[in-house]
C-alpha cells in the first residue's frame, strides 16, 4: 500500500545523503533508515559478509513493511543486491544506486567523454561500473580510483582539514587528469563534494548519487502506483550499534528531533521474512 515505509541501509552515515534527498522530494513519505554502525566500514569487508550484514537488515526492513527497500551503499549494492533481490524482491521493490546513476549518464555519451570514479576498494574492485558503463556506452573511458579511508574520515571527522588532505592525496592520481566528470561512488563522499569541486577548480561534473537516487525512487514508486502524497511522512532510525557520530550527522541531516533505536544484528535474523 503506498502509505508504507520506504528502506533504506548504510553502514553508517552515507545513506543519510540519500535518505535527505528521497525526504526532500517526497516529503509524504515513511521512511525507515537503518544505519549498520557496528559493521562500519563496508568497503573492506568480504562480498560474503556484505551479504549476510544486508540480507539481515533487507529482511528487517521487510519485517516493517516496508514497499521498497534502498540499498544506500555502493559497495552493499555491489556485493549483495543481486542476492536481496532473488530473495525478496517478490515480496518488496528492491534498488540500489548503481542503475539510477548509470542511466543518469546519459547526457555525457554524445561524444568521447572520460569519467573518472572514486570509491571503495570493494566497489572499485567489483568493476560493476567499468561492465555496466562499458556495456550502455561506447563513448564513456572511465578511470576508477579506490579512496580506501575517505569514507572512515568522512565518518569521524566529517568536513575538516583531515578530509581536505586526503582529497588532495587520492584526487592527485594522475589517472584522473583530463577527466570530464566524477563518480562519486559512495555515498559518503556528497558531504564533501564542494570540496571535491574545489580541487578541480569546479571545473567538472561531479556526479552525485543523492538526487539522482532520489528521482529514480520517485519514478519507481510512481511507476509502481505506490507513491504517498498525503501529509509528512514520519522518519524512523535504526543503528546496529549506537555511536556520537552517527548520531551528531543524523541530527545535522534531520534535525534535533530524531531519535535513534539501537538494534544489534543478530545470527537469529536469518529466519526473518
Amino acid at each position: 500500500m503506498s502509505n508504507q515505509p520506504i528502506g533504506i541501509f548504510d553502514s553508517g552515515i552515507g545513506g543519510l545523503t540519500i535518505a535527505r534527498a528521497i525526504v526532500d522530494t517526497l516529503p509524504a513519505e515513511n521512511i525507515i533508515y537503518f544505519g549498520d554502525t557496528a559493521h562500519f566500514p563496508y568497503g573492506d569487508k568480504s562480498a560474503e559478509a556484505l551479504q549476510s550484514y544486508s540480507l539481515k537488515i533487507a529482511r528487517l526492513l521487510l519485517e516493517r513493511n516496508c514497499k521498497l527497500i534502498l540499498i544506500a551503499c555502493n559497495s552493499a549494492s555491489t556485493a549483495a543486491y543481486e542476492a536481496i533481490q532473488e530473495t525478496l524482491g517478490s515480496k518488496a521493490i528492491i534498488m540500489n544506486v548503481i542503475d539510477p546513476v548509470i542511466t543518469a549518464l546519459k547526457p555525457l555519451a554524445s561524444q568521447h567523454t572520460k569519467i573518472g570514479l572514486i570509491g571503495t576498494r570493494q566497489t572499485v574492485q567489483s568493476k560493476i561500473y567499468d561492465t555496466k558503463i562499458a556495456t550502455h556506452y561506447a563513448n564513456i573511458q572511465l578511470v576508477s580510483c579506490a579512496t580506501n579511508i575517505l569514507a572512515s574520515a568522512i565518518e569521524e571527522f566529517g568536513d575538516h582539514p583531515v578530509t581536505t588532505s586526503l582529497i588532495q592525496a587520492y584526487l592527485s592520481n594522475p589517472a584522473l587528469e583530463n577527466i570530464h566528470g566524477l563518480i562519486l561512488a559512495c555515498t559518503h563522499y556528497p558531504v564533501i563534494k564542494d570540496k571535491i569541486s574545489a580541487f578541480f577548480q569546479h571545473k567538472i561534473d561531479i556526479i552525485d548519487a543523492s538526487q539522482i537516487v532520489a528521482r529514480a525512487v520517485a519514478e519507481t514508486l510512481k511507476k509502481n502506483h505506490l507513491q504517498h502524497n498525503d501529509g509528512i511522512g514520519t522518519k524512523h532510525f535504526y543503528v546496529s550499534d549506537y555511536t556520537e557520530s552517527f548520531a551528531h550527522h543524523a541530527k545535522r541531516f534531520f534535525s534535533d528531533a530524531i531519535k535513534l533505536e539501537h538494534f544489534p544484528l543478530t545470527d537469529e535474523m536469518e529466519a526473518i521474512a
